[in-house]
């Protein structure tokens, strides 16, 4: 893109000279025409920026709310074996053998209720209600990925 290597103040004269601003330059009108279309350009630029900003702005929301939950999941799962010990020690305590001298002479106590109780009867619900909300979430993702 070259632009004319004539002064603006020789360019001016030589217009102002002139009976009409229609007849001025058309060198003049063609820069006027660039300039105004990268004015346009640059507009468009600035909007398609803050669309990004915005869209980096919920992606890092979400990464964040990734993160905390990944570190709960984290602190439950590093809590399992506390809890499967704990059972454990409590099945064994209970749990005697049954040639034992020392059962035969005390009265048998029964065994504790279960300490782990897991409904079952509600599974295959909870299950489809579980992956009807994965999908939705996944869906929810690949539109805002497309936009």
């Amino acid at each position: 893109m070259s632009y004319p290597t004539r002064s603006l103040s020789t360019h001016m004269r030589g217009a102002s000279g002139s009976a009409s601003t229609a007849s001025q330059s058309p060198a003049l009108m063609a820069r006027i025409e660039e300039k105004k279309a990268e004015l346009e350009h640059l507009k468009e630029l600035r909007d398609l920026s803050a669309a990004v900003a915005a869209q980096m702005e919920a992606l890092e929301k979400k990464v964040s709310t990734l993160s905390d939950g990944t570190e709960a999941i984290a602190t439950v799962m590093g809590n399992w074996h506390n809890v499967l010990r704990a059972i454990n020690m409590a099945s064994a305590k209970f749990a005697a053998p049954p040639g034992d001298a020392a059962a035969e002479d005390e009265p048998s106590e029964p065994l504790p209720q279960t300490l782990v109780r897991i409904p079952t009867e509600h599974a295959p619900a909870l299950q489809a209600q579980a992956e009807a909300v994965g999908e939705a979430a996944a869906a929810e993702d690949e539109s805002t990925a497309s936009t």
